[in-house]
């Protein structure tokens, strides 16, 4: 029943926003209109090759429409990859929808485009999210594997995540190299993407193929000496150029941030473009990408009787023992057809395989006392090893007219299934006591697991349906909802299924009120649910192992953008609310019986504040909170890890030299992290502080060989800032332990890279 009445509220929401607004429409243009010939931006006073996009342009109705042929595309003349210095994205997907301008979407969206990832020498995707201020990360074996979170809740494992539209999974590692641009939705987004958790949509976006000859090389130092080699080869053959070709490679070898520390990564990566005709486009996709970590600092667990101590300089040698680490591997591969029927319908269907692997035997840190005494274990993980991914999606996109009213309409369905694979055996060894600041070198062997078994299985698939009603250039509205299909099951290893929950016919609604006052100029309200995949409850409760039935999310949301030239500014408010599991005790039964409540503002910016000025970031003050949870020690208290306040500004400023000096294109820039005070523990009896971390770097294009080149350095953690950069509890669902987990930051880190464009 409780399906049946959020339908109904849905509907009867969306029937009376349309229907109220109706008398305001005229015959006028409608204002969801987006053209763009390519994905070519000119924020800045130079183009960048790498954003040539050989395949697509967005039609009105906000879908992907093939170019009529690859000679209409205008590219500017070759320049060394980022030093246009762009903030921001002319247009950003939504999924079903298609593409949108932000500053026109009825979401609070923020990216990070390539310029940021060249010029900040980002080497995996967690780097790009610290300049998104809504974003925290939790690391989970280092800093290049963490889950992300927006707003204060933790995103699922594959839900929340996807590469070109894709599901896809984040216990592995992935390379910044063979990406475009990130793109984080904050908030619920359930009605488009299907059953999620509460944390907004993580897109990343692969690089596409060029219409020019594009080959980018380039070498670099980072710390230590771990020496990154990387080629970025682009183009189009054929006639009327019907192939396109990107391929990126990296290698990458050395000490990390700590002396007796040692990373290798590498990564393939090539995407193609067929074009069959000027309507129809196929795109494929593949990448191979290892990641070897020895030697990094592990994370920290304690109990919610000890006081966090003070962060440690994880570059002091043994907080990890030198052959202790992980081993991680992921392959992907995907495709996707496009077609246009004409100017107003499009289709695009495709899939995605992933195997993501990782053998880890890594240390183990436990606290002991309030003083960072602690206790080093090494172990091979007895969790899932092997994550093998099929994810889908096919839409259908239209724009019909209904009087002076203006429908763009989405049709579709994605989905995926996940499944896990846990080892049979594992092996933990016990190495001795010591400190965070006096840390022990210890001797030991390398601990190994054997044996493979099918631990779970996940299942979800997803109808969905929207509509963007315009009346005219000053009044829309959005309705969508997602209906949708789920699966969970586990095995012991024996083979036998220990839990199973399916549900079918779980609704996710969302709908959008849309007002432009002025051009460049949008006020938005929005209201969504959002469906789940229930949890599992843990050991100690009566019910131990059983899957939960599916929980929904709720959120509104109220926001105002303005475009102001070429920047963009964006403010919103939001309060979203999901259900708390714990278990009860009185019956010792786990089950959804609490609520967390989180409310906060965003202030976001990005774009050229003139022509050499550009910036990044924003501020969130953030209130977040859970309700009862059966126990007065928990109840009403701060959520783990989340900040009340964080912040960050990325800056990035060219030199005003004249074009005859040596110093011409000349660029400096620089960033600051905030993030305030956060609860260490459910009891709100231990804090990790506030901490500020500061980036500079320097940029200079020059000429050599009459090609285009670019130096680049830059020092990270100016200041050597010693501090938690990520807390977070055991359970973020209430089960039972009340332990915890801490990561410190990364020390003071060094980079150069030296890049040439052929």
């Amino acid at each position: 029943m409780k399906k049946w009445r959020s339908c109904k509220r849905f509907v009867l929401c969306y029937a009376v926003l349309s229907f109220g607004f109706a008398a305001e429409g005229f015959a006028e243009q409608p204002i969801i209109k987006e053209t763009h010939d390519n994905a070519v931006s000119n924020e800045g006073d130079s183009t960048d090759t790498n954003d040539n996009r050989s395949s697509s342009k967005t039609t009105k109705n906000n879908t992907i429409e093939p170019s009529e042929s690859p000679k209409d595309i205008t590219v500017n003349a070759k320049m060394t990859n980022g030093t246009g210095a762009r903030t921001s994205l002319p247009v950003v997907n939504f999924g079903p929808l298609g593409d949108m301008k932000p500053e026109n979407a009825p979401f609070s969206i923020l990216s990070v485009p390539h310029d940021v990832i060249r010029n900040q020498q980002a080497r995996n995707v967690n780097d790009l999210m610290q300049y998104l201020p809504s974003v925290q990360l939790e690391m989970r074996g280092d800093p290049g594997t963490s889950r992300p979170q927006s707003r204060g809740f933790e995103s699922d494992v594959i839900a929340n995540s996807r590469m070109d539209g894709f599901n896809i999974a984040t216990t592995t590692p992935y390379a910044a190299e063979q990406f475009d641009n990130l793109q984080v939705l904050n908030g619920l987004s359930g009605a488009i993407y299907g059953p999620q958790n509460p944390a907004g949509t993580f897109e990343y976006t692969l690089k596409r193929p060029t219409t020019e000859m594009m080959e980018d090389f380039s070498v670099g130092i980072d710390s230590r000496g771990t020496v990154t080699e990387a080629a970025d080869i682009g183009g189009s053959t054929g006639k009327d150029n019907w192939f396109g070709y990107r391929v990126n490679l990296v290698h990458g070898a050395g000490s990390n941030y700590v002396r007796t520390g040692h990373i290798n990564r590498n990564l393939v990566s090539g995407s193609f473009d067929i074009h069959v005709d000027s309507k129809t486009v196929i795109e494929l996709n593949a990448s191979h990408y290892s990641y070897d970590q020895r030697g990094g600092a592990p994370g920290f667990s304690y109990s919610n009787n000890i006081q966090l101590p003070t962060a440690p300089d994880i570059s002091t040698p043994y907080l990890g023992q030198s052959y202790a680490g992980y081993n991680a591997k992921t392959d992907t591969a995907s495709g996707k057809i496009k077609h246009q029927f004409n100017e107003n319908w499009s289709v695009v269907a495709g899939g995605l395989w992933q195997n993501a692997f990782r053998d880890v035997f890594s240390n183990a840190n436990t606290l002991t006392d309030n003083y960072g005494d602690y206790k080093q274990t090494i172990a091979s993980a007895a969790t899932a090893y092997r994550f093998k991914i099929g994810s889908n999606l096919a839409y259908l996109n239209g724009r019909v007219h209904t009087g002076f009213v203006t429908h763009d309409l989405a049709l579709g369905t994605n989905g995926y299934v996940m499944s896990n694979y846990n080892p049979t055996s594992s092996q933990t060894f016990t190495l001795g006591n010591s400190n965070l600041y006096n840390p022990t070198k210890f001797s030991s062997v390398r601990p190994h697991s054997s044996g493979s078994y099918r631990s779970a299985i996940a299942r979800n698939q997803s109808l969905i349906v929207s509509d963007m009603i315009t009346f005219n250039k000053h009044w829309s509205i959005l309705g969508a909802f997602s209906w949708s299909w789920m699966t969970s099951s586990s095995w012991n290893k024996a083979g036998t299924r220990t839990a199973h929950n399916y549900t079918q016919g779980a609704f996710s609604p969302n709908t959008s009120l849309i007002y432009h006052p002025l051009e460049g100029h949008t006020a938005y309200f929005t209201w969504g649910r959002s469906l789940q995949q229930g949890v599992t409850a843990p050991a100690g409760s009566i019910n131990q192992g059983q899957i939960l039935n599916p929980y929904e999310s709720e959120e509104y949301e109220l926001g105002y953008k303005v475009k102001w030239e070429k920047l963009s500014l964006n403010v919103a408010g939001f309060r979203m609310t999901r259900p708390y599991a714990y278990m009860d005790s009185s019956t010792g039964v786990y089950g959804m019986y609490g609520t967390q409540r989180n409310w906060g503002f965003e202030f976001q910016m990005a774009g050229h504040i003139r022509h050499d000025l550009s910036i990044l970031g924003g501020v969130t003050w953030l209130d977040a909170k859970v309700g009862s949870t059966g126990d007065a020690t928990t109840s009403h208290k701060e959520i783990v890890g989340v900040p009340p306040v964080q912040s960050n500004i990325l800056i990035d400023y060219t030199l005003p030299f004249s074009k005859e000096s040596l110093a011409n294109g000349l660029a400096i820039n620089g960033s600051v992290h905030y993030t305030g005070t956060r609860a260490a523990n459910n009891t709100n009896t231990t804090y990790a502080p506030q901490y500020v971390t500061a980036n500079i770097g320097i940029r200079y294009p020059f000429k050599m060989a009459n090609k285009p080149w670019v130096a680049r350095f830059t020092v990270n953690n100016l200041m050597n800032e010693h501090y938690w950069a990520s807390v977070y509890p055991s359970s973020i669902n209430g089960a039972a332990g009340g332990t915890n987990s801490a990561y410190a930051g990364l020390p003071r880190t060094y980079q150069f890279t030296l890049e040439c464009t052929l």
